[in-house]
């Protein structure tokens, strides 16, 4: 029986279906067509695994390289008996990664070339399926090889290139220029995948050691590559002369000049000379010092000059000495640093004392002024309101008559008397202990009063002295008594009539209560019988029985010709008398 061609055909695509279905497969790479990146002088490796089925054996692995005109060159092989095989120009430059290629047949560069860069095909033999293959195109990048070459300048060339910055790389590096210097660059590329790039500006003196650093970009690196430099500017030195002292006097000792040359390069060569020629008998050059080994001498006066040179140019400058016989100023002798740290601290801590101190007393007598000013104000207010009670009391006590100091002395005298009988009257004396005071009684149990209204005074030991005797004294002592007090209201008594008796003013000050009218007011109506007001108890002081009676004729004098008003002491209306202001004064 013939199949036809149709028929023939679509047995094969299910024989090849079938095939498919139970062949192996590429463990790596998954893809039929792979690319890989590599960097020269680095190993790089093909990966090649194929994984095979029950009753599937690899039988050899090839790898080959397609060449520029389409050809493939056998690089390696390995069979499952005959072991494998390199070769041509791969021999010893590759290998398989494993040991059983027909297990894991990656394929591994040890040192990559430029030449290595192209498509790879790793070919696989099997049993009984047949050939299977991976194509793999490698890239391979060279990292950039880069140089600087920076330029020797001197101070004064005009505007120029200063450093020249190289790399060589695959693919082209990228280059730039990290500095501060105020130049401009410029890039290029050269013929077999090279670029440079220029820096360019006028060379300064100021820029000497500055920063002019390289860059070289590219993708093989992480970041950047730094080529560091440093700008060279030479210039010429300046020289300048330091002396060791500013004092030159003939003896001194140890005495020198220094020439401070500066200049790049720095000088290595320094001349010294004196008024033009040789240095003076023991005065040597030390490099850059000029020292006096002996003490100064007169003769050491002149111009000092010194002369530094480079491969530039040339610098000099001179010193003129000036030896004086004797020293200008006086040369403290040399403090011990301990001596001052130990002064200083003492000093410190006697400050510190005294300010603590200040302090103490200072806060001491703000207190006691405070509480000073406080005791002084209470002691003014108290002075001013004894001073008011003093003032609205000599006011109020003063007399009518304003004829000098003996009549107030007078009136007080009285006044202090009757106050003393006053006090008779409030409360007992006490002569011993069998002394007491009462008053006399009546037949109908009461108290016996005097003319006054007052308790008739009495003590137990004064019985016995009733009699002719005793009423003789009482009036002869009441006779001294009006005829003191007659005395006493003739200083009152001007001899005018009542009607030219004028009437007492208003207080000045209006205080205490307005003095009545007493040309208009009646000696009937007079304030005789109005109450004696209480006064302050005095010191008792003991008296004896005349004292006694004394005291009260006083009071019974007293009470006929004055009589108390507000605590005041003040003299009944008389029709001859005339009333003066308190204040007045005589002519």
């Amino acid at each position: 029986m013939e199949l036809t061609t149709g028929q023939m055909a679509k047995c094969l695509v299910l024989l090849f279906l079938i095939v498919v279905c139970v062949q192996g497969d590429f463990m790596e790479p998954p893809e039929r067509d792979t690319s890989l990146l590599s960097l020269a002088e680095s190993q790089t490796r093909l990966p090649c695994h194929y994984q095979v089925e029950e009753e599937e054996k690899v039988v050899q692995v090839t790898w080959y390289k397609e060449l520029p005109d389409g050809s493939k060159d056998q690089m390696i092989t390995a069979h499952f008996k005959d072991g494998h095989t390199e070769f041509g120009r791969y021999s010893g430059r590759v290998r398989f990664e494993s040991s059983i290629p027909t297990d894991n047949s990656a394929l591994l560069i040890p040192s990559t070339e430029e030449s290595d860069e192209g498509s790879y095909t790793c070919h696989i033999s099997t049993f009984p399926y047949g050939n299977f293959e991976r194509h793999i195109a490698l890239t391979v990048w060279i990292l950039p090889i880069s140089s600087l070459e920076p330029e020797i300048l001197v101070e004064g060339q005009s505007y120029r290139m200063v450093a020249a910055c190289r790399a060589v790389g695959r693919p082209l590096p990228r280059l730039s220029w990290d500095t501060d210097l105020p130049g401009q660059s410029q890039n290029r590329t050269n013929e077999g995948g090279s670029v440079s790039s220029y820096y360019f500006l006028h060379p300064l003196r100021s820029m000497n050691g500055k920063k002019l650093d390289c860059l070289v970009w590219h993708p093989g690196l992480e970041g950047p590559r730094r080529i560091s430099n440093r700008l060279v500017v030479q210039y010429p030195p300046d020289a300048t002369i330091s002396a060791s002292s500013g004092d030159w006097y003939v003896g001194l000792e140890s005495a020198e000049l220094v020439c401070e040359s500066g200049g790049y390069p720095k000088p290595q060569n320094v001349t010294w000379t004196w008024r033009g020629g040789s240095l003076p008998d023991g005065v040597s050059a030390a490099g850059e010092k000029l020292v006096f080994g002996r003490p100064l001498r007169l003769n050491d006066t002149g111009a000092y000059e010194c002369m530094v040179k480079n491969n530039v140019g040339v610098g000099k400058t001179d010193y003129i000495v000036t030896v004086t016989e004797k020293s200008a100023r006086k040369v403290d002798p040399p403090v011990d640093n301990r001596l001052l740290i130990i002064i200083g601290a003492s000093a410190a801590a006697l400050v510190l004392v005294l300010v603590v101190v200040v302090l103490l007393v200072n806060h001491y007598h703000r207190r006691r002024n405070r509480k000073l000013e406080l005791e002084l104000s209470e002691k003014a207010h108290e002075i001013n309101s004894l001073s008011r009670q003093n003032s609205f009391r000599r006011l109020n006590s003063t007399g009518t008559d304003p004829r000098g100091q003996g009549d107030d002395y007078t009136l007080l005298r009285v006044d202090s008397r009757m106050k003393n009988s006053q006090m008779s009257l409030e409360r007992p004396i006490y002569k011993g202990s069998q002394s007491t005071l009462g008053g006399k009684w009546g037949p109908s149990g009461e108290v016996e009063l005097d003319e006054l209204g007052r308790p008739v005074l009495w003590h137990n030991g004064m019985e016995s002295l009733r009699g002719e005797e005793m009423d003789g004294v009482k009036e002869e002592r009441r006779r001294r008594v009006e005829s003191y007090l007659k005395n006493s209201n003739m200083s009152l008594d001007s001899g005018l009539p009542s009607s030219l008796v004028p009437l007492k003013p208003q207080q000045d000050d209006g205080v205490g209560p307005r003095e009545p009218d007493l040309s208009h007011q009646r000696e009937e109506d007079s304030p005789h019988d109005e109450d004696w007001p209480p006064t302050q108890n005095a010191e008792e002081e003991p008296e004896d029985d005349d004292g006694s009676n004394s005291s009260y004729q006083i009071t019974e004098a007293l009470a006929t010709h004055f009589y108390y008003s507000n605590g005041i002491l003040r003299p009944r209306p008389h029709s001859n008398a005339i009333l003066l202001h308190p204040k007045a004064q005589l002519i």
